[in-house]
Formats: C-alpha cells, structure tokens, sequence
C-alpha cells in the first residue's frame, strides 16, 4: 500500500510502499479516506517535534484521519461503518492512564502518539487500530471526519477551562481565540456556535485582504491585530475577556493572558513553544490571579468522549464556513500543495480513497 512519511534525516514528506497491515486481536482494519494536515505535522517533518517508532528509518505521518472499517475483525464494528481514531496508544504495555481510559492525561513517556511520536500514523491506504479506538461518525461526515481531532482538542479544552469555574455561578460574555490558523478558526467558529458568548476576537497577524480574516469576519468576530494590539493591551483597545484560547505556541502568550482576562476569567493554554527565556513580572501575575480569581489551565491532547463531543458540534458548523475553512484536498501525487504554507492556505488533506 502507499503511505506518506518522513525519514530520518529528511525534511520533506515522501511517498512510500509498505506492505498492508494485519489486525490484531481486538483490532479492525479500516481503509483511509482523508487525513488532515495541520502544524503539528509540520514540526514532526521539520524534526522540532515528536520521534520515530523503535528502530525504524521512517514515521508514516497523519493523527487526522477518517476511514471506512474494512474489516471488523471481531470487533462490535461492522464493515463499512465510518469511523475516526484517537491518537494516544500504549508504548509498551498497559499503564494507569490507559487502564483508566484516560490517555490523554498521560505524561510523557507513557504514551505513543500516531504520526507524532513513538508510532506511525494514519497517512497511508490503510491502518490498524484497536477497536476502543475508533469513533463512529455519521456517513454525512464522511468528507470532513478528518476535523473531528482537532474539534475533539478544542472540546476538551473548553470541559477543563468551565471545569476551573465550576465553582460558582460564571457567565462569561466575551471569548478571544490567540491565533488565526486552522485550529483557532475552527475554535472560534465552534464558540460562535455554542451561543455562550455575546462577543468573540480572534488575534492574528495578517494584513487585509487574508482569507483567515475574511472568515473572521464572516463569523462575526473582531480581528485583532497582535502587531498593533498585544494580547495584555486588549481589554484597553476592546475589553477584558473572560475565556481566552491560546493556539499560537508564543510563549509570552501565556503570560500576557492572565492581563487580558476579566476577573474570574479563564485562559486555556494549547500552544507548545520552544525553549525561550524572557523576562516578566512575576509577582504582578501572582496578584492578578489570586486578587482577581482568574485561572490557566493547560490541555493537551483528548480522549473519546472529546471525540464524540466533537461529532456534535461539526455536525452544528455551517456549511460556508466548512467550506471557507478546507482550502484543499489533495491526491498522493501533490504532496507540495498539500502540504504548503502559504497565506492562502488554512487547511488541507490528503485523499487516499472515497466512501
């Protein structure tokens, strides 16, 4: 069959020939349909981030994907059901986390991720999985099922940052969304849709006329331009936020949250920077979160129910904005335009069969 990875020592995406997998005990076999591309992939290809399965000279690439099972194997999944897989999996035998069905909680070094780290992903004709980890979709979803994982990112997040206030009566009217690229559109467009918010801003740094910013628009949002507005100085430019998503990996965002939230705000933290020393004050942040009842709280990852969740909302999203946000879908023969980063790009897949 023919996969899409990266070998050691490259910095591109390759097409390769591997052989077709065989189920296991408890596993189905599940041809692919699509596999989403997003920046994670990009850090794996760039080698900033994840790792190579155990004595192999290659990571077949893709934690986004959709497929149709192909064979059920046993399993309570029957041939030709829609599915899409979780990421996390057992690194070698059974763990806490796991044992709990909780991978996603998991610390380093107790988990694998498909595609990222410690074992191949789903960027190939067809793969395996344990049936525990694979969520039946709707047919109608079959097209877009590769949005279901990041949807199930940003579902999690928001369970852990109204988990945080929880423990009074928190109604919060303004949201903003820390980055314009595909998973932050795609946040803002599910806080659109869940009608807690009256008023949403989105920060990015682009110039008009950016199709990021048209979709902002579209949605009703307010772009903030990080050039002009840093994310502290928002509440003097617009107003304090009470829930602020960060999906940008700039680690002063994390810091420059705890000013832009309104009292008894929440910011949830998604992005993963690098190494980086820089000064703040810290005991101005102490203040600002025990004075004003504020909270971070950090998500990585999710688990099925995250999934499930985020079924639901997809199945909610309009249809104009779905079609705004998927900029491509590509065959195994345009690697380049499925995997470019360009301004005109928002999100893309690639197509490995149809329904």
């Amino acid at each position: 069959m023919q996969a899409i990875a990266v070998r050691r020592g490259g910095d591109r995406p390759v097409r390769i020939e591997k052989p077709r997998p065989e189920p296991g005990s408890g596993e189905a076999l599940v041809r692919t349909l699509r596999v989403g591309i997003d920046g994670t992939d990009h850090e794996v290809i760039d080698g900033s981030h994840g790792g190579f399965p155990d004595g192999e000279d290659h990571l077949v690439l893709g934690h986004e994907a959709v497929g149709v099972v192909e064979d059920p194997n046993g399993t309570d999944l029957e041939e030709g059901d829609v599915v899409v897989p979780t990421v996390r999996r057992r690194p070698n035998g059974e763990n806490e986390y796991f044992a709990r069905g909780e991978p996603d909680y998991a610390p380093d070094g107790q988990y694998h991720e498909r595609g990222i780290v410690g074992a191949h992903g789903f960027m190939s004709e067809y793969f395996t999985s344990p049936a525990e980890y694979l969520v039946e979709i709707p047919e109608e979803l079959a097209d877009l099922g590769f949005l279901v994982e990041p949807a199930s990112i940003s579902e999690k997040a928001f369970a852990l940052a109204f988990a945080a206030r929880s423990a009074f009566d928190w109604q919060p009217e303004t949201a903003a969304v820390l980055g314009n690229g595909s998973l932050g559109l795609l946040t803002l467009a599910m806080l659109d849709a869940s009608d807690r918010f009256e008023r949403l801003y989105c920060l990015g740094r682009r110039d008009r006329p950016d199709p990021t910013i048209d979709v902002i628009d579209d949605l009703g949002a307010t772009y903030v331009d990080s050039r002009e507005t840093p994310v502290d100085e928002i509440p003097d430019v617009h107003e304090p936020i009470d829930f602020v998503y960060e999906a940008t990996g700039y680690a002063p965002h994390a810091f420059q949250t705890v000013d832009a939230l309104a009292p008894n705000g929440v910011g949830a933290l998604l992005g993963v920077p690098g190494d980086w020393e820089f000064e703040v004050d810290g005991g101005a942040i102490h203040r600002e979160l025990v004075l004003h009842n504020k909270a971070l709280v950090g998500s990585v990852n999710s688990g099925v129910s995250d999934f499930e969740a985020g079924v639901d909302t997809l199945l909610g999203l309009d249809d104009a904005f779905l079609d705004d946000l998927v900029t491509g879908v590509y065959g195994l023969d345009e690697l380049d335009a499925a995997f470019a980063t360009d301004d005109s790009t928002i999100k893309t897949a690639v197509e490995f069969g149809r329904r």
